[in-house]
């Protein structure tokens, strides 16, 4: 009776709610021994319970566990079984150099030049590759110690960040048939035009008497002689005389702004001199104190900044900006220094410029200018400014009218200091004077406006002591 009442039991209409059944009398534990006979005996009959035996068998040893602890053993060994994949083994040796973040406003740049060659070892963070921006060089740093397996991509290629540049191998295996040529060649291709050399010759061979009938007929016809040149046409110098070097990321890019801003503001510039006396005065005498504190030289251009700072207070209108119909006031002031680099100009930031003194001044100048030489110097490091200072005078410029840097408003030139004769107090004494130049957005900035900024400058450079008195 018991034998046909399991049979009954185990019929596909009623399987499942035996089994719902049975598992709400199960601990959540352990099963019973009577239930696991019972469901034992279920597999005999039905494939469907055959299958649910199998995914719980496995899972435990004696006594059943509930469903949800099967799948979780199940999950389990899947997940051992994926580890010891053998492709896995070896995949942690290679690692891939990408080109970094390089800043919100820059989504690509130029694979400028590769510092290294496959097989050259690398440490951490040791620089493969240098990427050419807009505004900066990035370099490219290797993530771990080990050696070049190869370059992925080659120099003059756009990249993007991200972009694998090269793979590089910690434990240098595959490494040593790699051989030594330039990134831009591929050995396939070398290897690629070996057996197919032999091809070519035969045919250049057969074709050689059909190449050489064609200039006989012509000139049976006869040639003609190359005409004259004219006395008049310029003669011109030879090709092979000139160089065709392709324009870098950064001058381009310095064009390409120039030349934005001579067709956007309407550039106005107004030139004054100043008498340099007093502030190389005051430097000569406390050189050498400022240096014993402070611990870097005096300079003119710390003098400049002040003057630059104490003038944009008193116009305001030239720390504006004018942005649709609108102006923009600025009520900090930071000053943009140019600085010439063997790469190009640029334009590092002095933030908050206004609080600073002499020293910090000049240390800051110091840093950036470096950086700048070095080419190290970041893209936060130049974003933003509200005005702009141009050193000219450190190449022996006498007289200029510099461009504005968008989106400023005006920009002050600097220039060579030179010795003039000047009358004072009705004496004509020599005197070391500099000319100063204020290009300016004529649309924002009158004339008046512009001549009373350089007077301010001129004042306080002609007597600092005007700095200490704010007068």
């Amino acid at each position: 009776m018991l034998g046909v009442l399991r049979r009954k039991v185990a019929s596909a209409s009623s399987l499942g709610k035996s089994m719902y059944a049975v598992r709400p009398a199960v601990s959540t534990s352990r099963i019973s021994s009577a239930a696991t006979e019972e469901i034992l005996l279920l597999p005999r009959q039905c494939g469907h319970a055959r299958h649910f035996s199998h995914l719980v068998l496995p899972g435990c040893s004696q006594n059943l566990r509930p469903e949800r602890g099967a799948v979780g053993n199940l999950h389990s060994s899947l997940s051992q079984q994926i580890c010891i994949r053998p492709f896995c083994s070896n995949s942690g040796d290679l690692v891939d150099a990408v080109v970094p973040y390089m800043g919100e406003s820059i989504s690509d740049g130029t694979l400028a030049k590769l510092l290294k060659n496959p097989g050259d070892k690398v440490e951490v963070d040791e620089p493969i590759a240098q990427i050419e921006t807009d505004k900066v060089t990035i370099d490219v740093t290797s993530p771990e110690a080990g050696v070049i397996q190869k370059f992925v991509a080659k120099e003059g290629d756009t990249v993007e960040p991200g972009f694998k540049v090269a793979i590089i191998s910690k434990s240098g295996e595959g490494v040593e048939s790699v051989d030594h040529v330039a990134p831009s060649e591929k050995p396939s291709e070398k290897e690629a035009l070996k057996p197919t050399s032999s091809i070519q010759e035969k045919k250049e061979e057969e074709m050689k008497p059909k190449v050489e009938t064609a200039p006989v007929k012509e000139k049976s016809k006869g040639t003609s002689p190359p005409p004259k040149r004219s006395a008049t046409e310029p003669q011109l110098p030879p090709k092979e005389r000139e160089r065709r070097v392709p324009m870098t990321r950064l001058r381009k890019r310095v064009a390409t702004r120039l030349k934005d801003s001579q067709n956007t503001f309407a550039l106005l510039t107004t030139f004054n001199e100043v008498d340099m006396t007093n502030l190389m005065k005051l430097r000569s005498e406390y050189k050498d104190t400022f240096v014993e504190k402070h611990g870097v030289k005096l300079g003119l251009m710390s003098g400049f900044v002040k003057a630059a700072v104490s003038a944009l207070q008193n116009q305001p209108i030239v720390n504006a900006v004018i942005d649709g119909d609108d102006i923009i006031y600025r009520d900090y002031v930071d000053i943009s220094i140019a600085v010439g680099t063997p790469k190009g100009l640029v334009v590092p930031v002095l933030r908050d410029v206004d609080r600073m003194n002499f020293a910090e001044i000049e240390k800051t100048i110091n840093e950036l200018a470096k950086k700048a030489t070095n080419g190290t110097i970041s893209i936060d490091e130049m974003a933003g400014g509200s005005f702009t200072i141009s050193n000219g005078g450190v190449y022996g410029s006498l007289l200029s009218t510099p461009i504005i840097n968008p989106p400023q408003s005006a920009i002050l030139g600097m220039h060579s200091i030179v010795n003039r004769p000047m009358v004072v107090g009705g004496d004509i004494v020599s005197r070391p004077m500099m000319y100063i130049a204020l290009t300016y957005d004529h649309r924002l900035i009158d004339g008046r406006e512009a001549v009373y900024f350089l007077r301010r400058i001129k004042d306080v450079v002609e007597d600092p002591r005007r700095l200490l008195l704010d007068v």
